[in-house]
């Protein structure tokens, strides 16, 4: 039977999680972003499925070969997270292996499903691999400014469009306290617009992982690559690791962060299948 630990027992899990494995699912565990954790076994669990709090996808961590936490996941996922997915407006199951032994086990557990697949890259970065220049060649027009308590709160309305921010921030924190403690951010602004957006979308120990949005219609002018270079050489000042992580297809992410001296360390794959067949 697969139940679900409270956040006090996430600790539970820590010694699941491979040496080398995915920086969000060490964030929920350690209970630095906000997510759900389901367990073969409450007192001892060997194997897990993380949901993370930003509806982003679910990861397995632990041991990829138990038997009991496999052979319920079936009828744990159509029963208890498909429901409470759709409340949500998930449309799709998108699962991940925290090491690529899952590999294997989720296509033979979902092999009755219409499972589709597709690759992620991760990079890292460190100071002496660091391509930074000293002024950063911003268009003119737009500003690029630290967040800080002051921009989120936007006491004087001076942001048009203040919920851009707030929502893409609180999609991945529990909160902006939680946020203002664990992770950083940058934005660019223009006209009283906050245009593109660079933060932690999750953080565990120093490692940050780097989330960009840049509005559709400012796009094509080099800010993310700018406003990455802020956030990046922030980190590093502050000793702390920037984490990439992107869909192997999305070209211009890898060029922003092979532009910027970031490094592929390892790949792996997702899963997916859609939910609306198992309603």
């Amino acid at each position: 039977m697969i139940s679900e630990l409270n956040k006090e027992e996430f600790y539970k899990c820590k010694y699941l999680l491979s040496d080398q494995g995915l920086l969000e699912a060490r964030a929920v565990t350690e209970g630095v972003n906000p997510g759900r954790v389901f367990v073969d076994n409450i007192e001892t669990p060997a194997s897990a499925l993380i949901w993370l709090g930003n509806n982003n996808g679910f990861i397995f961590i632990g041991n990829e070969k138990n038997e009991r936490f496999n052979k319920d996941l079936n009828h744990f996922i159509d029963t208890i997270i498909v429901p409470q997915a759709t409340k949500v407006g998930l449309k799709w199951f998108e699962g991940i292996g925290d090491h690529s032994r899952w590999d294997a086990t989720i296509k033979e557990v979902f092999k009755k499903h219409k499972l589709g697949s597709w690759n992620q890259r991760v990079y890292m970065i460190h100071k002496d691999d660091y391509k930074y220049h000293d002024e950063l060649r911003i268009a003119t027009g737009y500003k690029l400014t630290k967040v800080c308590k002051g921009t989120f709160e936007n006491k004087d309305n001076s942001i048009k469009n203040i919920e851009f921010l707030r929502s893409n921030i609180l999609e991945s924190w529990s909160s902006s306290e939680t946020f203002f403690r664990n992770g950083i951010g940058y934005c660019m602004i223009y006209k009283n617009e906050i245009v593109s957006i660079c933060f932690s979308g999750f953080a565990a120990g120093k490692v940050h992982a780097v989330t960009i949005e840049t509005l559709e219609e400012h796009r094509g002018k080099k800010l993310a690559q700018n406003i990455a270079k802020a956030f990046v050489n922030d980190c590093l000042t502050n000793n702390m690791l920037p984490y990439w992580d992107c869909m192997e297809s999305n070209k211009p992410s890898i060029a922003v962060a092979e532009n910027i001296g970031f490094r592929n360390i390892f790949n792996y794959a997702g899963y997916e299948f859609s939910l609306n067949n198992e309603l």
